[in-house]
C-alpha cells in the first residue's frame, strides 16, 4: 500500500540561486560553442596580441611592445564580451522570442540579466587566462602587488558592466540586423581608435581628448597605467568607466524592450 498523496504532483520553481545558476551554466555553454562568439572572445585578441608583438608594425614607444599591448588586448577582450557579443546574442534571441518566453518563466527578469552578467565574467575570467599566459610566453613583465591586483579587478568589473549596460541598451532598442551591423561596426572603431593598439599621442591633441572618454580607452589606459608603469590606482579612469556603466545600466533598464 502507498500512502496518501505519494504521487500527487507538487508543482513549484526552484529556489532562485539555483535557478540563477542553472541559467548562467546554460548561457555560458551557448557562448562557448557559438564559432563567432570564439572568434570575437578568443580568437581575434590572442591574434592581434601575437602579431603585434611579434611584428613591429605600429610603433609602441619604449620598452617591449608586448608590455603596452598586452593591458589594451585585455581591454579589448573585456569589451569583446560584454558588449559586442552580448549585444549580438541577446539582439537574437529577442528577435526569435527567446527572451519573450523566458521573461514568463519563474525567472524574474532581473534574474536572466544576472545569469546573462555572470556568463559574461566566467568568460571574462577565461579570457584574462587565457591572454596572460601568451602574454608571458611573449615576454611580458606586468608590474605585481597587492595594490595591483585590487586595481585591475576594480578596472575589469567596471569595464565590464560598462559595456554590458551599453550592449543591452542596443539590443534592447534596435533589430537584430541592426545590432549585428552597430555592434561590430563600434568593435573596429575602438580597436583602431581605442587606445588598444594605436597609442593615443598618435592622434591630434583635440582628437586625443574625445577618445580619452571612450570607455575602452578609459580600460586599456587604466590597465595599462598599472601594468606597465606601476602607477597608483587610476581614479580618472575608474571614474569615467563608472559614469558609462551608471549610464549603461540605467539606459538599458529604462528603454530595454523584449520583443
Amino acid at each position: 500500500m502507498t500512502t496518501v498523496g505519494t504521487y500527487t504532483p507538487a508543482p513549484g520553481a526552484a529556489p532562485l540561486p539555483r535557478m540563477i545558476a542553472a541559467q548562467a551554466a546554460f548561457e555560458t555553454r551557448l557562448l562557448l560553442r557559438n564559432g563567432e562568439q570564439l572568434l570575437l572572445t578568443a580568437v581575434i585578441p590572442t591574434l592581434l596580441l601575437v602579431l603585434f608583438s611579434a611584428v613591429d608594425i605600429v610603433d609602441t614607444g619604449a620598452g617591449k611592445a608586448v608590455d603596452f599591448l598586452a593591458p589594451g588586448i585585455l581591454a579589448l577582450a573585456v569589451m569583446s564580451t560584454a558588449f559586442t557579443g552580448q549585444a549580438i546574442a541577446t539582439g537574437f534571441e529577442r528577435r526569435y522570442g527567446v527572451l519573450k518566453r523566458l521573461a514568463s518563466s519563474p525567472l524574474p527578469r532581473w534574474g536572466l540579466m544576472t545569469a546573462k552578467t555572470a556568463s559574461v565574467l566566467v568568460t571574462e575570467v577565461l579570457q584574462v587566462v587565457l591572454l596572460t599566459v601568451i602574454a608571458f610566453a611573449l615576454g611580458w613583465s606586468p608590474h605585481g602587488g597587492t595594490g595591483t591586483v585590487a586595481a585591475v579587478l576594480l578596472l575589469l568589473v567596471l569595464g565590464t558592466a560598462a559595456f554590458s549596460g551599453l550592449g543591452l541598451l542596443m539590443a534592447g532598442t534596435l533589430k537584430a540586423e541592426a545590432t549585428l551591423a552597430a555592434a561590430n561596426l563600434v568593435f573596429l572603431l575602438l580597436l583602431v581608435g581605442g587606445g588598444v593598439i594605436v597609442p593615443l599621442d598618435k592622434f591630434p591633441s583635440g582628437v586625443q581628448d574625445v577618445l580619452g572618454l571612450l570607455p575602452v580607452t578609459a580600460l586599456s589606459d587604466g590597465l595599462r597605467d598599472v601594468l606597465q608603469h606601476g602607477a597608483g590606482m587610476p581614479w580618472g579612469d575608474l571614474g569615467i568607466l563608472a559614469a558609462w556603466a551608471v549610464v549603461g545600466l540605467t539606459a538599458a533598464g529604462r528603454f530595454f524592450r523584449w520583443e
